[in-house]
């Protein structure tokens, strides 16, 4: 069973940012961006989130590379296009 630390949905139920949290003595590490990345595979959030309360990493999927893309801050949902 997998868990789900944050989820944001949309108004029109898809996914609009999913968020694992770690504990602060954890260090953000390629594996927690794996473990994130394992999830979407099902979720298709536009958006991740990766935390320990210290630390904190923004990015936005691009499904046609199977990448994504590391951003400064997280996005303001109100300027986003849906």
């Amino acid at each position: 069973i997998k868990r789900y630390d944050v989820v944001v949905f949309q108004p029109d139920g898809s996914i609009f940012l999913v968020v694992e949290c770690k504990q602060p003595n954890v260090p953000i590490s390629q594996t927690v961006f794996d473990q994130i990345a394992r999830y979407n595979l099902t979720l298709k959030a536009n958006y991740l989130m990766v935390t320990n309360g210290l630390n904190h990493y923004f990015c936005q999927m691009d499904f046609e590379k199977e990448s994504y893309l590391f951003l400064n801050d997280i996005p303001n949902y109100n300027s986003i296009e849906k």
